[in-house]
C-alpha cells in the first residue's frame, strides 16, 4: 500500500481580509517564502512525494504559476484539483479520492507550519497499516481548535471549538487516513455552519476503535488570522536565522 499527500488549500481566507481579496491565503508570504511551501516541504521531508493541491476561488491559477511541476521541492509533478463553493476540510478531502486511489493518504491543511519534520509520525502510520492517525500539541488557546479529552492516555472524545476544551491538546491540521476516509466523508452531515468537518472524520474513526495518534516535536501553528499568520512569521524567521536549524531550512533560490 502506497502512501499519498494531499495539501487542502481551498478556502476564502476571509478571517484575512483585506489580505485575501486580491490573493488566496496561502500564497502569502511567511518570512521569506509562500505560505504553501511549507506543508509541500513537510511532506517531501517525510519522504512523500505523489502530493495534490486541492484549492479554489478566483485565484487558484496562481498556484500553478508559483509552483509549475514542484521542481524546487525535487518533484517531478504536482497535482492539482478544484474545490467549487465553501464545502469545509472534509469535503475538499473528497475531491482527493481519485488521486489517492488505493492508497493512504497524509492530509496537511495549506497554513499549518512545523518546525520539526513529521517522517517518524508517517512512519508510525505506514506500520499501523489502517485506520487513521492524528498528530496533536499541547496548545495556551486549545478552544480555537479541535480538542481531544483522554481517559488515561487514550482519546475517547474530539470536540470542535469547545467552550470549555476537556485538555489543552489540538488537533493540528496534519492527518492520516486509510482508504475508508472516502467513504466516511459520504457518510457526514454538514454541521451548524453548513460545512462537512474534518473532527467528525476523526470521531468516526475514533468509534470504529482505529484512532491513533502522536504528540507532535517542536513547535506548530496555523496561519489562518492575523495573531497566528505574525506568529508564523516570527517562528519561521527565527527558526531560518538560527544556525542549528539552517540544515533542517527549506532551499530558497535567488
Amino acid at each position: 500500500m502506497g502512501l499519498k499527500g494531499v495539501i487542502l488549500a481551498g478556502g476564502l481566507g476571509t478571517r484575512l481580509y483585506p489580505l485575501t481579496k486580491i490573493t488566496n491565503k496561502h500564497l502569502l508570504p511567511v518570512f521569506c517564502k509562500p505560505m504553501i511551501y511549507y506543508p509541500i516541504q513537510t511532506l517531501v521531508d517525510a519522504g512523500i512525494k505523489d502530493i495534490l493541491i486541492v484549492t479554489g476561488g478566483m485565484h487558484a491559477g496562481e498556484f500553478l504559476r508559483l509552483l509549475g511541476n514542484g521542481k524546487e521541492f525535487g518533484l517531478k509533478h504536482i497535482n492539482y484539483t478544484y474545490q467549487e463553493g465553501e464545502g469545509g476540510i472534509a469535503d475538499a478531502l473528497s475531491l482527493a479520492r481519485y488521486f489517492a486511489d488505493d492508497d493512504n493518504i497524509v492530509v496537511i491543511l495549506g497554513d499549518n507550519i512545523v518546525e520539526r519534520s513529521i517522517k517518524r509520525h508517517v512512519d508510525a502510520f505506514r506500520a499501523q497499516g489502517r485506520g487513521a492517525r492524528i498528530l496533536i500539541k499541547e496548545v495556551p488557546d486549545p478552544e480555537r481548535f479541535g480538542v481531544v479529552g483522554f481517559k488515561g492516555k487514550k482519546i475517547v472524545s474530539i470536540e470542535e471549538k469547545p467552550r470549555r476544551p476537556k485538555s489543552k491538546y489540538a488537533v493540528t491540521g496534519i492527518y492520516m487516513y486509510d482508504n475508508k476516509v472516502f467513504d466516511i466523508i459520504k457518510t457526514l452531515k454538514p454541521s451548524g455552519r453548513g460545512e462537512l468537518e474534518i473532527t467528525d472524520v476523526n470521531n468516526a474513526y475514533l468509534k470504529m476503535g482505529q484512532l491513533e495518534y502522536s504528540v507532535m516535536d517542536g513547535w506548530w501553528t496555523d496561519a489562518g488570522t492575523f495573531e497566528s499568520l505574525l506568529r508564523a512569521n516570527n517562528l519561521v524567521a527565527r527558526k531560518e536565522n538560527n544556525p542549528k536549524s539552517k540544515n533542517q531550512s527549506i532551499k530558497t533560490t535567488t
